[in-house]
């Protein structure tokens, strides 16, 4: 019979003895380790683990809450890690969560998958991880770089069979209460930058482990490589909109009022408002001849198909550049910066700074979103650990009208970045240029769980397809 030894950190100084007991109803278990006063994410705990342990797999805990497995939970992870020859093993659980009046409510908890391309270091396996105990030390060994916060990380990127128990097997506390929209800004609060500097690190060591890293070669955009175009305007801005009555004018106005010493002009695709939203479009582009109002005769468009019937239009400039239409730019420079930027630095897509606001304007934390994680050096290979490469977003249209973006309504952006990153330079601007308002009808405000693990998917699939191509390309 195959036995599973635990390991539990104690921090904070919670009881832990119901967590104890949850484990000792198991005939599986063989005892716990109590790691007093050390933090999970650093090698050296690690290697302290791989020395003390003497049964086949061990289980570690990541929290120092009360923890209550499930009948025979333990039983089942060993089970399945004996049927699958698993590295590593994670499953779905409940939250238990305390509301206002006081009263706990136990919710699913449900997981995803972790693909080849589930490089993101925040992947959420849930607090209980199992590991076969021979994976687990080859892999500390290997370890050659002492980290102090992501340590976990690497582990986790050196095994190689995980496998995901799609069934409920322990019950945890929840502690992050934030909605979706709060949490999505953790990676770039600037208050991290040590923790994604060392993440960095981490995931770069293991893209050149897998030989998915590039080095810093970049080629230059060039007309000449693509089918010749006349273009009417130097740059577009591109607004998708679909039913935003309330902000979707503040959002024109802001691309008009730019003042440029080039030709440009705003292309918005109302992907067939109901909410009055298209009778404002059409009132606004009968007095302005530099707005252009698109409704598509399709319906089968996301944001990406939008954008994708906005780019080939004639009316697109050489330059197409991004506007949400529930935000405004900082400024009535922000399109002459990026058309400039384009120009200097010789790239073929250009991501600015963004300022998180409230609706009425006010700056809200995280503060500036500046993505200072983009080097020139690593920044396309980072963004495979990622989850955004910021805002706002330009592309150079001829390469754009080759590549086309996905038609969907997430993560459209980030996988053209991800595809022109993997040739091209990408342009960068420090500048605030944009203003991100946060309110209740942002399309990602508060997303629940199965939402937010589908969009998680998609871009780890994204990642997938990116990491395997750039495999390819290095062994041309």
């Amino acid at each position: 019979m195959s036995r599973i030894e635990c390991f539990v950190p104690s921090m904070s100084g919670e009881d832990i003895s119901v967590t104890v007991e949850s484990f000792s109803r198991s005939e599986a278990f063989t005892g716990v380790t109590i790691l007093s006063g050390v933090s999970l994410r650093t090698t050296e705990t690690l290697r302290s683990i791989a020395e003390a342990v003497s049964e086949k797999f061990i289980l570690i805990y990541t929290k120092d809450l009360p923890l209550e497995m499930g009948l025979f939970a333990l039983d089942r992870i060993l089970a399945v890690a004996e049927d699958t020859g698993a590295d590593m093993l994670y499953a779905d659980h409940y939250k238990t969560v305390t509301g206002a009046d006081g009263a706990t409510v136990r919710k699913k908890h449900p997981l995803i998958a972790c693909q080849k391309g589930a490089l993101r270091d925040d992947f959420d396996f849930g607090s209980v991880l199992v590991f076969r105990s021979s994976s687990f030390k080859r892999a500390v060994r290997a370890m050659d770089t002492d980290y102090e916060f992501g340590a976990l990380y690497d582990l986790r990127l050196r095994m190689k069979n995980i496998v995901h128990i799609n069934e409920c097997l322990y019950t945890e506390i929840e502690t992050d209460s934030r909605k979706s929209g709060e949490k999505q800004f953790d990676y770039v609060d600037p208050k991290n930058r040590n923790v994604q500097i060392e993440m960095e690190k981490v995931c770069t060591a293991h893209l050149k482990r897998i030989g998915a890293w590039l080095e810093p070669k970049f080629r230059e955009p060039d007309i000449n490589d693509f089918p010749q175009a006349d273009f009417k305007v130097t740059a577009s801005v591109v607004i998708p909109v679909f039913n935003r009555i309330r902000t979707v004018k503040d959002a024109v106005e802001s691309a008009l009022s730019q003042i440029c010493d080039f030709p440009y002009n705003v292309i918005v695709v109302d992907n067939h408002s109901s909410d009055g939203t298209m009778e404002l479009l059409e009132e606004m582009a009968a007095g302005n001849e530099r707005l252009v109002h698109i409704v598509p005769a399709r319906t089968d468009l996301g944001i990406g198909g939008c954008w994708n019937l906005a780019v080939h239009s004639e009316h697109c400039g050489e330059y197409a550049v991004q506007l949400d239409s529930d935000d405004v730019y900082s400024g009535t420079d922000t399109l002459q910066k990026i058309v400039d930027a384009f120009r200097q630095q010789k790239c073929a897509m250009v991501v600015g700074t963004y300022q998180m606001t409230d609706f009425q304007m006010n700056p809200i934390p995280p503060g500036v979103i500046d993505h200072r994680e983009w080097t020139e050096d690593n920044g396309r290979n980072n963004a495979l650990r990622i989850n955004g490469l910021g805002a706002p977003r330009a592309f150079w249209t001829p390469l754009l009208r080759t590549i086309n973006l996905p038609n969907t309504s997430y993560g459209e952006d980030y996988a053209l970045g991800l595809r022109i990153s993997r040739e091209y330079r990408i342009g960068r601007i420090y500048d605030v240029l944009y203003c991100c308002r946060r309110w209740d009808g942002n399309s990602d405000a508060a997303l629940d769980i199965d939402k937010v693990n589908a969009n998680n998917q998609y871009k780890d699939r994204i990642r997938t397809w990116e990491l395997e191509a750039r495999i390819r390309m290095n062994r041309k």
